[in-house]
C-alpha cells in the first residue's frame, strides 16, 4: 500500500513508470490463478451478504478443482512426454507448474485463512455454527448417533490396508478417512501399525444439521464417521483417523479419427476420468507422519502436489449452508426477471415478424426462449426445427420440446455436443432421448467443439416459407441462465435466415458456403473478420480520426490478435477491454499498450456475455458472439458471431458497455503486471452495473429505462463524435 501510495503521489502515469516488460504476454495458467484470487476477494469483501461470500469462498475451491483436473494435468502430461517449448509467455510446462504450485499453495492458505478467521466467526455470531464433535450435547449426541446408525453404517466400507489387502484405487474428489489401525501379528510386544481407508459417501448430504436452540447447527459427515470407527473395526487397535482427497488427470484425449462410435468411445473414457494419474494430494495438517509418507508413496505424488490443510478439506461443502438456509438478509436481494411482454401480439412469431427481440440474461427472462421451442414443437404450421446443444440443464424443457417436435412429424435435426467438458455424461443421456423420440442427431464435427449458440425454426407463414432464428451468447439452459448474463437475439431477417440454413448444413453435411450475409463463423472466417476490424481502427488512428474498440469477452488468450491490439495501441486506438477471466495482455505499458485499459467484472452473476464494437469512423460496428478471444475458440471451435443491425437494441447493447466500464464496486482495472485493483471510487457514484441492470429490467417499460439521477458515464478521451453516437456522457 505504501509503494502504491508513493506511486501516486510522483504525478507519474503507470504506463510512464512501466517500462515495456521482456515478454509482451502474461502466462494463461497465472492468469487463471489471478482471476481466482478476484472471486476470493469477494469472499474476503465484508461489503458482500454473508452466506454470498460463503458461496464465493466455495465457488473458488471448485473452480480450483477443475483447473488442476484440466490444465495442470494437461502441463503433466506436457513434462511427462519430454515437451519442453516455451508458452508465449516464455514459459515452459516445468516452469510453469512451478509457479502454479507456489501460486496455488498461497491461495489455499488464503481460502483456509478466510474460512477460519473471517466466516467461522462471522457465521456463528449470526448462529450459524459447524460443532466438532466434543461441542455435541447429549441430545445432539444421541440425534447424531441414530442418523449413524440408521443411515451412514449400512453405506460405510472400511477396508483394511495389509500384506493380503492392497491399497486400494481411490476415486477422483472423493473424501476419505485414513485410519491409523494397530494389530498384534507375532507377539504381544511387537505390534504392527497398519491403516486403512473409510470413504465419506457422496450420496449423502456433508452436512448433518442437529437440532440446536435459535440456532442453525451442523457437524460434518467425516466428523460423524470419526465418532463411530469402532463400530467398524474389531480385533484391532483404532488410532486417529484424518481426512485425505486427491484430485486424478480429467483431461479426456478422444481420438476421434479411430473412434468408430463417438458417443461409446466418451463413455469409455468418462469412466477412466475416475483413474487418471494422481496430481493433488490434500491432506489434514497433523495427519501422521508414517501415514502421509505411505500415502504419498502409494499415490506417487510430488512434494509439490501435497497440500496439508488446516481445516476441513474440500470446501465445496459450504453450498449446503448457503442452500439449506432461510436467512435473506444474509443473501443477495431476490431477483425475479420481469416476464417477458408480448405487446399486442398473441405469440412469440408474431412478435418476432413484428420487430427483432433481444434478451439479456438474467435480466430478462429465459422464457421467451424455451417457449419458442415449445411453440415450434406444437405448431401444426412449423414444418423443421434445427438447434445446436452445448450444455442444457437437468430437466431441460427445450430437449422435451425437440423430443415432442419429432415425435408428432417434424423435421429435427439437433447437433449434441458430447465434448462439452464436464457435461458429457448429461449429453450422452439427451443424444439417445433425442434419438429414441426421433431426432436426427449429430455430434459435431470431426477435431472441432461445436460451441455456437443457434436455433432454427422453418415455419409456413400465411405468405410463404419463413425461417426464424434464434442467436445467443450462452448456452441453452434455464438453470444457468438465472446467474450467468448472456444476451440472445431472435429474429426473421431474411438473410440471417439463409445464413442459419447454410451453417446447419454444413454442421450436418458438406457444403461449406463460400460467403456469409450476416453471420460469421469460426474457425473458418471468425479470426479473418476480428482482424479486419481492427485494421480499419488501426488505419483510421493513424489517418488522425477517431478510433475506439471495446471487446466483452470471458477470456483473452490469443497471442495473435493480442498483437493485434498492441499494433492497434501504437497506432493511437483507444481500447478498453471487459475480461472477466484470463487476460493474457499486458494493458497500459509505455510503449506496446499506453491506451488499453483492461477490466473485470465480478458480482453476483457470471458474467458470460461476449460483445464486441468498433468505432469505425461513426458507422459503429457492433457484435454479439459464442466466442471468446482464445486459439481453441478461433480455430478449434465452431463459433458464430453476429451483428446488432436494430438501433434499439444496439442503443440497449450500448448501454450495458457503457454501465460495465463506469462500475465503480464489481470492477478491477488489471495492472501490467497481472494484478488487478479495486477502481478508485474518489469523486464517484457507486455503481454496481450489476445492480442497475436489475433495477433498470425491473422498472423498463420499452427500450431504455432513464438513468439514475446521480449516474453519469465519463470514458476517458472519447472524441466528441463518439459522444454524439451514444457512446459519451448519458
Amino acid at each position: 500500500m505504501k509503494a502504491a501510495r508513493k506511486k501516486k503521489s510522483s504525478g507519474k502515469t503507470a504506463s510512464q513508470e512501466t517500462p515495456v516488460p521482456l515478454n509482451r504476454f502474461i502466462n494463461r495458467e497465472l492468469s487463471w490463478l489471478a482471476f481466482n484470487d478476484r472471486v476470493l476477494e469477494e469472499a474476503r469483501d465484508k461489503q458482500n451478504p454473508l452466506l454470498e461470500r460463503v458461496r464465493f469462498l466455495a465457488i473458488t475451491c471448485s473452480n480450483l478443482d477443475e483447473f488442476f483436473m484440466i490444465r495442470v494435468a494437461s502441463l503433466k502430461d506436457l513434462v511427462n512426454a519430454g515437451f519442453d517449448r516455451q508458452d508465449p509467455a516464455g514459459m515452459t510446462p516445468l516452469q510453469q507448474l512451478d509457479a502454479i504450485s507456489v501460486q496455488t499453495h498461497q491461495m489455499v492458505h488464503r481460502q483456509y485463512s478466510t474460512f477460519s478467521r473471517a466466516l467461522l466467526p462471522a457465521m456463528a455470531r449470526e448462529g450459524i455454527v459447524l460443532l466438532k464433535p466434543e461441542q455435541l450435547s447429549e441430545a445432539q449426541l444421541d440425534y447424531v448417533s441414530r442418523y449413524y446408525h440408521s443411515t451412514l453404517y449400512p453405506i460405510l466400507t472400511p477396508m483394511a490396508i495389509d500384506a493380503a489387502r492392497p491399497f486400494p484405487l481411490i476415486a477422483n474428489r472423493s473424501l476419505n478417512l485414513c485410519v491409523s489401525v494397530e494389530t498384534q501379528k507375532n507377539s504381544e510386544t511387537d505390534p504392527d501399525h497398519d491403516f486403512a481407508i473409510v470413504q465419506v459417501p457422496a450420496v449423502v448430504p456433508r452436512l448433518l444439521a442437529v437440532p440446536a436452540d435459535g440456532q442453525h447447527a451442523c457437524i460434518l459427515l467425516e466428523d460423524v464417521i470419526r465418532m463411530h470407527l469402532d463400530t467398524l473395526f474389531s480385533g484391532v487397535t483404532i488410532g486417529q483417523a484424518w481426512c485425505f482427497r486427491i484430485m486424478r488427470n480429467a483431461d479426456l484425449d478422444i481420438d476421434e479419427d479411430d473412434a468408430s462410435d463417438l458417443l461409446e468411445e466418451i463413455e469409455k473414457l468418462l469412466k477412466m476420468r475416475q483413474w487418471g494419474q494422481v496430481i493433488r494430494l490434500e491432506a489434514e495438517e497433523d495427519m501422521d507422519e508414517h501415514l502421509m509418507d505411505q500415502l504419498i508413496g502409494l499415490l506417487s505424488v510430488g512434494p509439490e502436489d501435497i497440500y496439508t490443510i488446516d481445516g476441513p478439506l474440500d470446501l465445496t461443502f459450504l453450498n449446503q449452508l448457503y442452500d439449506g438456509n432461510k436467512r435473506p438478509e444474509l443473501v443477495y436481494p431476490p431477483y425475479q426477471a420481469p416476464s417477458f411482454c408480448l405487446q399486442d401480439e398473441t405469440d412469440i412469431f408474431a412478435a418476432i415478424r413484428r420487430q427483432d427481440i433481444y434478451l439479456h440474461h438474467p435480466f430478462d427472462s429465459f422464457d421467451p426462449v424455451i417457449e419458442l421451442v415449445q411453440k415450434a414443437a406444437r405448431d401444426p404450421d412449423v414444418l423443421a426445427i434445427k438447434q445446436t446443444l452445448y450444455r442444457v440443464s437437468g430437466q431441460s424443457p427445450i430437449v422435451h420440446s425437440l423430443a415432442e417436435a419429432a415425435e408428432r412429424g417434424k423435421q429435427v435435426m439437433v447437433l449434441v455436443e458430447l465434448k462439452a467438458r464436464f457435461d458429457e455424461e448429461n449429453n450422452i443421456h439427451w443424444a439417445r432421448q433425442l434419438e429414441q423420440a426421433g431426432c436426427h442427431v449429430i455430434y459435431g464435427l470431426v477435431g472441432l467443439k461445436t460451441h455456437s449458440k443457434i436455433t432454427l425454426v422453418v415455419r409456413r407463414d400465411e405468405d410463404g416459407i419463413r425461417r426464424y432464428v434464434h442467436l445467443g451468447t450462452g448456452n441453452y439452459n434455464d438453470i444457468t441462465a438465472r446467474f450467468y448474463t448472456d444476451m440472445g437475439l431472435m429474429t426473421c431477417a431474411e438473410n440471417i435466415g439463409k445464413d442459419a440454413s447454410a451453417f446447419f448444413n454444413m454442421l450436418s453435411g458438406y457444403a461449406a458456403p463460400q460467403t456469409w450475409h450476416h453471420l460469421t463463423v469460426a474457425p473458418y472466417w471468425l479470426r479473418r473478420e476480428l482482424e479486419k476490424h481492427i485494421d480499419l481502427e488501426i488505419g483510421a488512428a493513424r489517418a488522425g480520426r477517431p478510433a475506439h474498440i471495446i471487446i466483452k469477452a470471458n477470456s483473452l488468450v490469443d497471442p495473435l490478435m493480442i498483437d493485434r491490439l498492441y499494433q492497434a495501441a501504437q497506432s493511437g486506438v483507444q481500447i478498453d477491454l471487459i475480461i472477466r477471466g484470463i487476460c493474457c495482455l499486458r494493458p497500459g505499458v509505455a510503449g506496446l499498450s499506453e491506451t488499453i485499459r483492461v477490466r473485470s467484472i465480478i458480482g453476483r452473476f457470471l458474467e458470460h456475455s461476449r460483445i464486441f464494437y468498433f468505432f469505425h469512423d461513426g458507422r459503429e460496428e457492433l457484435f454479439l458472439s459464442s466466442a471468446d478471444w482464445m486459439p481453441r475458440n478461433l480455430d478449434r471451435r465452431v463459433e458464430l458471431m453476429f451483428p446488432v443491425q436494430d438501433r434499439a437494441i444496439h442503443q440497449r447493447v450500448m448501454e450495458v458497455l457503457q454501465i460495465q466500464l463506469a462500475d465503480t464496486d464489481r470492477a478491477r482495472l488489471m495492472q501490467p503486471d497481472g494484478t488487478s485493483v479495486r477502481v478508485d471510487r474518489r469523486g464517484k457514484a457507486h455503481l454496481d452495473c450489476q445492480a442497475y441492470l436489475c433495477q433498470q429490467a425491473q422498472t423498463a417499460s420499452g427500450p431504455v429505462a432513464d438513468k439514475p439521477a446521480e449516474f453519469r458515464f465519463e470514458p476517458r478521451d472519447v472524441p466528441q463524435a463518439q459522444k454524439s453516437r451514444g457512446i459519451g456522457p448519458g
